[in-house]
């Protein structure tokens, strides 16, 4: 006789555990709902800017002077040779995929470093090249925002930037 009553305090404490489940299910859904809710209600900022829509900032702001890059030295190129900065990134390298291309500079890497014009100016950085690249004679170790009359060592091959 003692069985059916053990059986019945089981199925009782079960039937309790579901319903504890049950509530404690309910609880975190009604807060995932008022935390959307909440969250809908606060009012949103947007991140895509539309051109021109920078207040403070007029035409002049949307022309990147960036300036261009002359050749000082170099084994692979003529002195004198210069690039002008449009918006796009120059890289620099052995390879023939490189905007300025090194190819019979035998200490720079296949892509070496790369120019990129920001609205801040042209910035320099080093593409994980063997031998390194050099701001000034000073070995970069993170992108470096260049400034009339640098000169960047790139392998054997010294270029100036010119505003």
């Amino acid at each position: 006789m003692n069985l059916p009553l053990a059986s019945i305090a089981v199925e009782e404490a079960l039937l309790l555990l579901k319903i504890a489940f049950l509530v404690l299910l309910y609880l975190f859904i009604w807060r995932i709902v008022r935390t959307a809710a909440r969250d809908l209600r606060l009012p949103q900022e947007s991140f895509v800017l539309a051109p021109g829509s920078i207040p403070g900032l007029g035409e002049s702001a949307h022309q990147i002077e960036a300036g261009r890059i002359v050749v000082v030295t170099s084994p692979a190129l003529t002195e004198g040779d210069e690039w002008d900065f449009d918006s796009a990134p120059l890289t620099v390298g052995r390879s023939s995929q490189n905007d300025i291309e090194l190819k019979r500079d035998e200490y720079a890497s296949s892509t070496h470093a790369r120019l990129e014009p920001r609205r801040d100016g042209v910035w320099l950085e080093d593409a994980g090249s063997t031998n390194g690249t050099y701001l000034n004679g000073i070995r970069l170790t993170r992108p470096k925002r260049l400034t009339p009359g640098d000169v960047v060592r790139v392998g054997e091959t010294e270029l100036r930037y010119e505003a």
